[in-house]
């Protein structure tokens, strides 16, 4: 059998047991390849659910520490605000507290990361001259 034969082409001079077995080449090829289409979609599948799991395993231990972080977040402010409220003699409660500069001092914080600047100098910077 021929390419074009399996590609359905130049089938006329080709008798029935020909054209049976052609049949029956095209249907174990195409076995063939869907098997091959299976076993690559599972294979995928199952990699999938792997990584699946140890993304959960990762997320359960990222809970685990913030829990762990709140709590000894708490522990701290129980220890801070209890030391202040004892100091002042439980005058305030320790949401009206304020720094010298106005802000609340048990306001959350909120750091950002940035590039660093260059140096500021101070001389002003020469103009390159072009020409």
């Amino acid at each position: 059998m021929c390419c074009r034969q399996l590609m359905g082409e130049e089938l006329s001079g080709l008798g029935i047991k020909d054209l049976q077995n052609l049949e029956n080449q095209l249907e174990m090829s195409l076995k063939g390849v869907r098997m091959k289409k299976d076993k690559i979609l599972t294979d995928e599948i199952k990699e999938l659910n792997r990584k699946e799991h140890l993304i959960h395993q990762e997320n359960l231990e990222l809970y685990k520490k913030v829990n762990l972080i709140r709590q000894e977040n708490t522990e701290l402010q129980k220890k801070v605000y209890g030391t202040r409220e004892a100091n002042e003699g439980g005058r305030s409660s320790h949401s009206n507290y304020t720094s010298n500069n106005g802000y609340n001092i048990h306001a959350p914080i909120h750091l950002q990361l940035s590039q660093p600047q260059p140096p500021k100098t101070d001389t002003p910077a020469k103009s390159m001259k072009l020409g």
